[in-house]
C-alpha cells in the first residue's frame, strides 16, 4: 500500500506485518522530507511510527478516541489520517499544523500543544462514553517526560479509582521528553528499561527461538504469554506502583516491534477497567543523526538531510534573546553563589543549557513541572537564594496560582523570566505568549519589565536580582536587534522609570518591550507626512513611570501604545487606566493583538495578518486621528528604509 492512499486509519485493517513495515518506512521517508525542508518537530514522531500503526489496527477509528500528548509525536497519526498530500504545508501559514486541532481533521480527537494533558482529556471522554451508555475505546498516548507533569499523576490516580471504566493509556517511554527528563519516576522506568532480565528477553533469545524450524517466524500464544509474565516478574517495582493506583500493567514491550504491540494491545482491550501498556522507543528511530542526538533533533529547522546539519541564513543573525539571557545568568551566578536558574525541562530552550554546562550546581530541572518550578523557588527565597526562574510565557499560564499564592502575596524575591513572549510563529495558537501581559500586571507586588533590546535584557536582569521583591521580564523568541553587549559590570535600571528615545509635538506612542522599535519606525514613516512624535519606551509596566508619562499626554493629547501581547488588560489598557484615574483627557489608540487566537505562520506573517507592521500602524495612526497628509506609498523612502 502507498501512504498516499491511507485516507482513513482503518485502512491499515489486515494488512500483514511486512505491509505494515513498508508503511512504517514510508511514513518516516515523509516526515524527514518534509521536516528537514520546512523545520519541525523530528525526534518525537520518528519514534513513535510503528507503536501508531499497531494501535491503529487494533481500533476503528470511526468510533474510537485517541488523545495524543502535547502533538510533538503525530506526524505519522496525520500521515496516516488524511493529510498526506498536505504534508508539504506543515506548519505554514493555512497549512498542517504542527501540534493537533480538533478542527483540522475529525481524526484529532482532543487539541493540545501543554503536555500532561491527554489522560484527562481522555478519561474525561472514557466517562462521557459511560454516562450515556455508549461503546467506543478511549486512549492516551503520553511520553515519560509528560507522565512527570503534576495533571498527568493527578488524572492517574483518578482513572484508578474507576475499576469498571476501560480506558487505555499507552506510555511512550523513550528517555526523553525535548531533553533527558528527571526525577523519581524517570528513575524507575529507566530500571524498567534496563534491568538484566528485559534486556535479554528483547536480545537474541526471542529472535533464536522464532527462527528455530517448527516456529515459522512467529512465537506461540503460550510463549508469549510466557514472555509477558516473566518481564513483568522482572520488573516488579514500576508495574507494582501502576498496580497498587489501580491500573492493569503490560510491558514493557519493544516500541518497534508491530506485531508484539498489536497482541498486547489487543489484551490490553479485553481487560474491564484501566489499563496502562508500558511501551519502549527510540526518540528518533531510523534517522542516525536524530537517535545520536535526541536533544538536538527534537524539533529542528531547515536542515541537510544527507549530513544532518542546519542550511545556515543567508545573513548572520545577532546572537538570540534566549543565549543573551542565558551567558548573562552564567555570570552573575559566577559572581553570586545564592543566585539559582531553574528551568522546568526547558534548558536549551531558554538558554539555561549555558548554566548547567557552566556551574551545574547551581542549575535545577524540575521537569514538566511549572507550578512545582514556582514554589520551589518561593521555598529558597524563604531561606536566602535568589531563584531565576525561565520558563516560556504560554507555559508560565499553568502556573498562575502559584504566582498569586507562593510569590505575589509573600513579597518573595524571585525572578521570572518569560521566553517566547509575544508572536511564535509556526507552533500556533498553544504557543503564542500572548496573555502574559495582562496576566503579570495583575498579581500583587510584582515588578513587571520588558526591554527594548538584548543590551537592556542585561540591566534588566540585575534590576530583578538587586530588587527585594517579585520579578517578571518577558524576552521575545528569536534574535535579537544587534544592541553591542556588554562582558560583565551591568548596573541596574531605575525601577518604574521608561526612556524618553524621541519628541514630537503632534503624537505620543508608548511602545512595551519589542514593539519599542517598531514604534521608532512608525514615528519615522509619520515624519514623511509632517507629523512629529514623542516615543516612549516603556519599560515597566508594573509600576508605570506616570511622571513621564502623564505631563507628555497632558500637553500633546494624542496617545498610542504598542504592544506584542492581547490588547484586553495589556500594557495599553494600564497606560489608559492610569490617564483616567488622573483625569488626565487624552484621544488614543491600543495597538496590539486583539481578541483572538493566532494561528500557526511565519513571524512576520502573523505581524502583518494583526496589523503590526511598521507601515500598517503608520495608517491605522492616521485615520484614527484623521491626521492630515499624503497616502504612505510603497516607494516613499520611509517605507523602503522601514522594510530595510
Amino acid at each position: 500500500m502507498h501512504l498516499g492512499d491511507l485516507i482513513h486509519p482503518n485502512q491499515l485493517h489486515g494488512l500483514s506485518l511486512s505491509q505494515l513495515e513498508d508503511v512504517a518506512r514510508q511514513i518516516r521517508e515523509r516526515h524527514l522530507e518534509v521536516v528537514s525542508t520546512s523545520g519541525g518537530h523530528l525526534g518525537p514522531g520518528l519514534g513513535v511510527v510503528e507503536l501508531t500503526l499497531a494501535l491503529y489496527q487494533t481500533l476503528d477509528l470511526d468510533r474510537d478516541k485517541v488523545v495524543w500528548d502535547v502533538g510533538h509525536q503525530a506526524y505519522p497519526h496525520k500521515l496516516i489520517t488524511g493529510r498526506f498530500k498536505d504534508f508539504d504545508s506543515l506548519r505554514q501559514q493555512n497549512g498542517v499544523a504542527g501540534y493537533l486541532k480538533r478542527s483540522e481533521s475529525k481524526f484529532d480527537h482532543f487539541g493540545a500543544g501543554h503536555a500532561s494533558t491527554s489522560i484527562s482529556g481522555a478519561l474525561g471522554m472514557a466517562m462521557a462514553r459511560d454516562n450515556r451508555g455508549e461503546d467506543f475505546r478511549c486512549v492516551a498516548v503520553i511520553g515519560d517526560g509528560a507522565l512527570t507533569g503534576g495533571m498527568a499523576l493527578e488524572a492517574i490516580n483518578h482513572a484508578g479509582h474507576l475499576p469498571e471504566t476501560p480506558f487505555l493509556v499507552v506510555l511512550n517511554d523513550n528517555d526523553m521528553s525535548i531533553s533527558p527528563p528527571v526525577g523519581a519516576l524517570s528513575h524507575a522506568l529507566n530500571r524498567a528499561r534496563l534491568s538484566p532480565p528485559m534486556q535479554f528477553l528483547s536480545g537474541s533469545v526471542e529472535e533464536s527461538m522464532r527462527n528455530l524450524p517448527f516456529m515459522g517466524g512467529e512465537l506461540p500464544d503460550e510463549l508469549n504469554r510466557l514472555k509477558g509474565s516473566m518481564r513483568r516478574l522482572a520488573v516488579p517495582k514500576i508495574g507494582a506502583v501502576f498496580e497498587e493506583l489501580g491500573f492493569t500493567y503490560m510491558g514493557p514491550i519493544d516500541g518497534h516491534d508491530i506485531g508484539a504491540m498489536m497482541r498486547t494491545f489487543q489484551a490490553a482491550h479485553r481487560e474491564g477497567g484501566p489499563v496502562l501498556v508500558h511501551v519502549v522507543t527510540k526518540k528518533g528511530k531510523g534517522y542516525p543523526y536524530a537517535e545520536a542526538d535526541q536533544v538536538g533533533y527534537h524539533a529542528q529547522s531547515a536542515f541537510n538531510l544527507n549530513t544532518g546539519k542546519a542550511i545556515p541564513s543567508k545573513s548572520p543573525k545577532p546572537s538570540s534573546y534566549s543565549k543573551v539571557f542565558g551567558q548573562t545568568l552564567v555570570k552573575l551566578c559566577e559572581q553570586n553563589s545564592r543566585v539559582i536558574g531553574i528551568t522546568a525541562a526547558m534548558a536549551t530552550g531558554t538558554g539555561l543549557d549555558l548554566l548547567q554546562k557552566a556551574i551545574p550546581s547551581q542549575y535545577v530541572d524540575v521537569g514538566i513541572a511549572e507550578q512545582h518550578a514556582v514554589t520551589l523557588a518561593a521555598g529558597m527565597a524563604c531561606e536566602g537564594l535568589r531563584p531565576v526562574v525561565a520558563i516560556y510565557s504560554t507555559f508560565l499560564q499553568r502556573a498562575f496560582d502559584q504566582l498569586i499564592h507562593d510569590v505575589g502575596i509573600q513579597k518573595l524575591p524571585v525572578t521570572f523570566v518569560l521566553d517566547r513572549a509575544g508572536i511564535v510563529g509556526a507552533d500556533g495558537p498553544t504557543h503564542q505568549g500572548q496573555y502574559d501581559i495582562s496576566y503579570m500586571r495583575a498579581i500583587p507586588n510584582f515588578t513587571v519589565m520588558a526591554p527594548k533590546d538584548e543590551a537592556e535584557l542585561q540591566g534588566m536582569l540585575v534590576t530583578c536580582l538587586e530588587h527585594d521583591g517579585p520579578t517578571a521580564l518577558r524576552i521575545p523568541r528569536g534574535s535579537g536587534v544587534g544592541m553591542p553587549l556588554m562582558e560583565e559590570g551591568w548596573e541596574s535600571l531605575p525601577i518604574g522609570r521608561g526612556e524618553l528615545l524621541r519628541e514630537g509635538d503632534d503624537l505620543l506612542i508608548v511602545a512595551y518591550g519589542a514593539m519599542v522599535h517598531p514604534a521608532l519606525a512608525t514615528a519615522t514613516l509619520l515624519e514623511e507626512i509632517g507629523l512629529s512624535t514623542t516615543v516612549v519606551n516603556g519599560r515597566f509596566m508594573r509600576p508605570l513611570d506616570e511622571q513621564l508619562l502623564h505631563p507628555l499626554a497632558t500637553r500633546i493629547k494624542r496617545v498610542v501604545t504598542m504592544e506584542e501581547g492581547a490588547v484586553a488588560g495589556g500594557f495599553g489598557a494600564a497606560v489608559l487606566e492610569s490617564f483616567s484615574d488622573h483625569d488626565i483627557p487624552v484621544s488614543m489608540l491600543r495597538i496590539g493583538i486583539p481578541d483572538q487566537l493566532v494561528d500557526h505562520a511565519s513571524p512576520q506573517q502573523s505581524k502583518e495578518s494583526l496589523g503590526l507592521t511598521p507601515l500598517q500602524m503608520a495608517e491605522r495612526i492616521q485615520s484614527r486621528f484623521n491626521l492630515s497628509g499624503p497616502a504612505f506609498t510603497a516607494s516613499s523612502k520611509a517605507v523602503q528604509s522601514v522594510k530595510g
